[in-house]
């Protein structure tokens, strides 16, 4: 056993650094958190409401093996390094980890970095720090109150309207998508028109009538307008500026998950999955990577290394007229700017140069990444703007045609940006009073349209606008919502269910301020503003209690209990009305005089008889008790499709929808399994991670 002990939360990260440190250093896995709230205590919280809400911890039952791998690991080092990812969860990571391992009378200390390469790795090594008490407190602060919303609330919700739960940033988000089709259900379509000349070369749009703005309502108006112009227009002037186009700051994670869902069609869970994988480190052959910076970050400043490495690739590469300011960008108010932007490590480290070892989504997010970091550093795209006016009698006609000059930052980002500029065609050199004659004049029917029901992009984008949440809980947010079947989606958008639909419609009711964009927010800044050391965190606990509690309260007495629906049949046994119920199985129908009457409804056999699993005698990487046995989809659209399930089933719902590989993973010899782009990784992507480059 080495002397220096290297804990961080990843079995892949530590596979990355090790290789980096030498045999000096033992690196292990935490794999995340070891700690969390008890459920013991009023209310199962675990936090003590009566004594300043002092919570009381015990560690994860599953995690208890990997504790004591760690502690017996701690008790044979001379040192010890907490190497956890650089944030508040991290650093709250590192504090628990100090309660379970052995650190009598040696030294302990914080490493932080914010890249996973060599260099960035022994520099980190040479100025070890000690653990920030003020991040832990935030995000302990932050466990706390969210325990409290989500035992108290969500107990006060399943009770009364049957809904799974509720929480300070995921209510908050429901409402967004619940107030959003409210409105597409009230909008009604109007009717307008749009006048168009047609030329040879090019298309006008008529801008004004009577010198004010067009407004054609019906069909007539058009008409009658179209019959008023000039047959020969008459150029009133034409002119041609230059514009330069700033190419865009690198990406922040609700960017990244922005743009990778509108370009990449990914969820917010699958881009943050394959950027931690990006980050941790990828095998390049002999070696193992990590390609890009850490991904959890809402700032977009760009360290001075990057910036001069990447400085000396765009010269080199592209010539030193697309080299830009090398501008640092400055934070926004409400950025809390601990990290980097995402960039790669290595801008000389092109995704092409190292495509054999990626797999399709991971190259196509490295390339994004890649490209968008260091395309902000150049100069930006020049185009030329030409706008003609005719005048048509009582009629102003105007076309826009743009034309690039210089190509700019696009020379390395031109595949991803998305064209908005206007372009009328090819416009005619002529000079004001010239005429020309148009070849047609016709109305175009329009409608307006609905406003845009959320996908995750515009969501995330306006969860960040509102200051819903923080960049690390939007993707868990938007998954929780699916999970809890509060939305659904059609077209990739999403719409409320009618259970997401009641949840609001009670939260609205009851705890209108508590879910609205305003407090979210405000607490996001406290905990900021503890997390600087400038709050307390025994006052915000406070703060919220004393907020919150009497709205429970209220809720609690006086919310109405959602009746169930009944089926239109009478109880076989009893005579009563039969109603649909649920259970942790789903939908089934049963008395409605329940618990007098237990009459359940028989569930109807249709089908083939049920095909027995193949067990594979592998244990269950979630529950650990049960084995994973293969299983048929009967329904769905994964109807005939096998997948791994938890032999344990209903207590552990552990499935993985993927093609069987006819060979243990080499790592920790769990079955490899095959995703939809034939990638080839372990079933038990959370404790192993293996993924076999292509």
């Amino acid at each position: 056993m080495a002397d220096k002990l290297v804990i961080v939360e990843s079995p892949s990260k530590s596979k990355t650094i090790e290789q980096y440190l030498g045999r000096d250093y033992s690196v292990r896995s935490s794999k995340g958190h070891v700690r969390d709230l008890a459920i013991k205590g009023a209310g199962g919280l675990g936090v003590d409401v009566e004594h300043d809400f002092k919570p009381e911890y015990e560690v994860i039952p599953e995690k208890k093996a990997v504790v004591k791998e760690l502690y017996d690991a701690s008790r044979a080092a001379k040192e010890i390094y907490l190497a956890t990812d650089p944030d508040r969860e991290g650093e709250a990571i590192s504090w628990h980890l100090l309660s379970v391992i052995d650190t009598k009378n040696k030294p302990v200390k914080r490493v932080i970095f914010n890249e996973i390469t060599k260099p960035a790795i022994l520099e980190a090594f040479d100025h070890p720090t000690d653990i920030d008490e003020h991040l832990v407190s935030s995000q302990e602060t932050r466990r706390i109150v969210d325990r409290i919303i989500g035992f108290k609330l969500s107990k006060l919700l399943q009770s009364k309207i049957k809904s799974k739960s509720a929480g300070r940033v995921q209510s908050a988000a429901l409402k967004l998508i619940v107030d959003r089709e409210k409105l597409v259900a009230a909008f009604v379509a109007e009717e307008y028109y749009e006048v168009y000349a047609k030329f040879p070369t090019f298309t006008a749009q008529l801008s004004k009538l009577n010198g004010k703005n067009v407004k054609l309502e019906s069909g007539e108006a058009a008409e009658r307008a179209i019959a008023s112009l000039s047959r020969v227009f008459s150029v009133e002037s034409r002119d041609v500026r230059r514009k330069n186009v700033d190419s865009k700051p690198p990406f922040i994670t609700s960017t990244l998950q922005q743009d990778a869902s509108n370009r990449l069609g990914f969820t917010s869970a699958k881009t943050m999955q394959i950027a931690q994988r990006l980050y941790e480190g990828i095998e390049l052959g002999a070696e193992s990577v990590g390609l890009i910076s850490y991904m959890r970050t809402d700032s977009i400043r760009l360290s001075d290394y990057f910036v001069e490495r990447a400085g000396e690739y765009i010269a080199a590469t592209f010539g030193k007229n697309y080299l830009g300011n090398l501008r640092k960008a400055a934070a926004k108010s409400n950025v809390q700017d601990a990290h980097e932007a995402i960039r790669p490590t290595d801008p000389f480290r092109t995704p092409e140069s190292i495509r054999q070892w990626l797999s399709k989504d991971e190259y196509s997010l490295y390339q994004m990444i890649y490209a968008r970091a260091v395309a902000s550093l150049m100069k930006p795209t020049v185009v030329e703007v030409e706008t003609l006016l005719l005048d048509a009698g009582p009629g102003l006609f105007k076309a826009v045609s743009t034309k690039q000059v210089f190509d700019g930052y696009l020379k390395l980002y031109g595949k991803f940006e998305t064209e908005t500029d206007e372009n009328a065609g090819q416009l005619p050199e002529c000079l004001p009073g010239d005429s020309l004659s148009p070849d047609s004049v016709t109305a175009k029917q329009c409608f307006t349209q609905p406003p845009q029901r959320y996908n995750e992009a515009r969501l995330i984008k306006e969860m960040e606008d509102l200051g819903i949440g923080r960049p690390s809980t939007y993707a868990q947010t938007i998954t929780t919502l699916k999970d809890r079947k509060y939305v659904t989606l059609v077209d990739k958008k999403f719409v409320p269910t009618d259970q997401g639909k009641i949840t609001i419609d009670q939260l609205d009711l009851y705890f209108h301020e508590f879910i609205g964009a305003t407090y979210t927010r405000d607490m996001e800044n406290v905990l900021d503003k503890i997390a600087d050391g400038q709050a307390g965190q025994l006052g915000v606990i406070r703060d919220f209690y004393a907020f919150f509690e009497p709205l429970y309260e209220n809720a609690r007495i006086n919310m109405d209990k959602l009746a169930p629906r009944e089926t239109g049949e009478k109880c076989p046994t009893c005579g009563s009305p039969m109603v649909f119920r649920r259970s942790r199985y789903g939908e089934f129908e049963g008395c409605g005089d329940y618990p007098r009457c237990k009459y359940v409804k028989p569930r109807p056999q249709t089908g083939a008889p049920k095909e027995k699993a193949e067990d594979t005698h592998v244990r269950c990487p979630k529950c650990h008790k049960g084995t994973l046995v293969i299983r048929t989809a009967s329904k769905g659209p994964n109807k005939g499709n096998k997948f791994f399930a938890c032999g344990n089933f209903p207590k552990c719902r552990f499935v993985a929808p993927f093609k069987a590989v006819d060979r243990p993973c080499p790592r920790c010899g769990k079955p490899l399994v095959m995703d939809e782009d034939a990638t080839i990784r372990c079933i038990d992507q959370d404790k192993c991670g293996f993924i076999e480059n292509k």
